[in-house]
């Protein structure tokens, strides 16, 4: 099934429940119900049976219209969709952010800290990956992307605590859990010490990105930043 006929098939829940059929039996006929939505006779059945083939509504068809209800896995589709219109809503940062950039070669800098130990260790537990030791440069596209990166800062992250080895410190880091060219999870990682500005990312992942992805300087990608923050190690 795709996307758009879930989405399709949790509006006519929707309309179904405005209705009356939440947790009651009521009777709609597809006529009725095909007027309503603004789309064909044929179209509502078409809907009706498939809701009923995925159990999300019980129905008994009758010469006058159907008598049907939303079963208790429809309902548990609807409250899906209370809950995240809920936190879309009430949160003060929206919930992820997608940013665009051209790949660019580093100087190697990511490799070398995510190879210390101790960094490795917390991105391991806090993320709930192991991180391809080095990281994918991104230069952002435009003004917004680069306001957007300054704001993203402001949300709650996942952290990562700086530490002190003999002959230096090294600093804190905020981590962004990702989706990146909408195929691969990583991160964006923000080192409170960095020698880049707000116009580059540093993303992280399980995988060597430029392989996984084909990726060559130049290349443009967008990834989806997530602010909704689940620290894997509680």
């Amino acid at each position: 099934m795709t996307e758009k006929q879930n989405w399709q098939h949790v509006y006519m829940l929707l309309k179904l429940s405005e209705l009356g059929a939440y947790r009651r039996i009521t009777k709609v006929s597809t006529e009725f119900l095909a007027e309503k939505l603004e789309i064909s006779q044929q179209t509502a059945s078409r809907y009706l049976i498939e809701l009923e083939h995925k159990g999300w509504i019980e129905r008994n068809i009758t010469p006058e219209g159907s008598l049907l209800k939303i079963s208790e896995l429809g309902i548990r589709e609807l409250l899906k969709l209370y809950s995240n219109l809920k936190s879309v809503i009430e949160t003060t940062y929206p919930p992820t952010v997608t940013l665009e950039g051209t790949v660019f070669t580093g100087l190697g800098e990511g490799a070398y800290y995510i190879s210390k130990e101790n960094y490795l260790k917390q991105l391991t537990e806090k993320l709930g990956f192991e991180p391809y030791q080095g990281t994918l440069n991104l230069k952002l596209s435009s003004e917004y992307d680069i306001k957007t990166r300054i704001e993203l800062e402001a949300y709650p992250a996942i952290e990562i605590k700086g530490f002190k080895s003999t002959d230096r410190s090294f600093g804190f880091v905020k981590c962004y859990p990702a989706i990146i060219d909408n195929k691969v999870k990583g991160a964006l990682v923000i080192a409170t010490r960095s020698h880049h500005d707000n116009s580059v990312l540093e993303i992280i992942a399980p995988v060597y990105l430029r392989k996984q992805l084909k990726l060559k300087d130049g290349n443009k990608m967008k990834i989806e930043v997530f602010t909704a923050i689940i620290d894997k190690s509680n």
